[in-house]
């Protein structure tokens, strides 16, 4: 894609632990994307010094946060998993922002638990917001189970599927990113709004 407009993906991390799995997790799905031609940006939330959504009371990070995603056209949502769903800070995160920064980005999904069951229960609660949202929620994610054990040393994942997992979720983020964007993409659905409607067969 690099002779194209370049697409640009974040991920935003819903880990504010200084050595963090999901953080790891998130930084291969990135690499996956660069792969393709974006250009990417790791959000960590213990950067920004958010507010406690209460409304519409703004602080100068939730704004910052704010810019931060609406500068992308793909998304990556990463969560460690607490008591079956995502973490707090990812939550109050996502209540800051709305449609201003989702609406019509592509998302991808990337969960990482301490237990066995993986985060698939987790997963399907970040896509039913992705959809509130009305983003585009890619088919592929990424689920790590027993994260304590799922890393090496050099931050890479022990089994080689987990891997290809998240670079393929940062890969699809920006290639359908880049598709929802094209100009020729674009170009279809103008002329596919303008043709005539197909009367049908009469009955």
């Amino acid at each position: 894609m690099s002779d194209v407009t370049p697409i640009h993906v974040v991920a935003i991390c819903g880990s504010l632990r200084e050595i963090s799995y999901t953080e790891m997790a998130l930084r291969i799905a990135l690499t996956g994307a660069k792969e393709v031609g974006a250009t990417t940006h790791l959000i960590t939330l213990r950067d920004y010094d958010l507010s406690f959504c209460e409304g519409p009371v703004d602080g100068k990070d939730d704004d910052r946060l704010r810019e931060d995603v609406a500068k992308a056209q793909g998304i990556i949502l990463g969560t460690p998993v607490y008591h079956g769903g995502m973490s707090g800070v990812l939550k109050n995160a996502l209540d800051l922002m709305g449609s201003d920064e989702f609406s019509g980005r592509v998302v991808g999904l990337v969960g990482v638990a301490g237990g066995s069951m993986g985060a698939a229960l987790t997963l399907a609660s970040l896509r039913n917001i992705g959809r509130s949202l009305h983003s585009w929620v890619i088919p592929n994610e990424a689920s790590i189970p027993n994260s304590k054990d799922a890393f090496r040393d050099d931050e890479q994942p022990h089994d080689l599927k987990i891997q290809k997992r998240l670079l393929t979720v940062g890969r699809d983020v920006a290639r359908f990113a880049y598709m929802h964007h094209s100009e020729q993409t674009l170009d279809f659905v103008r002329a596919w709004e303008r043709s005539m409607e197909n009367p049908g067969t009469e009955s």
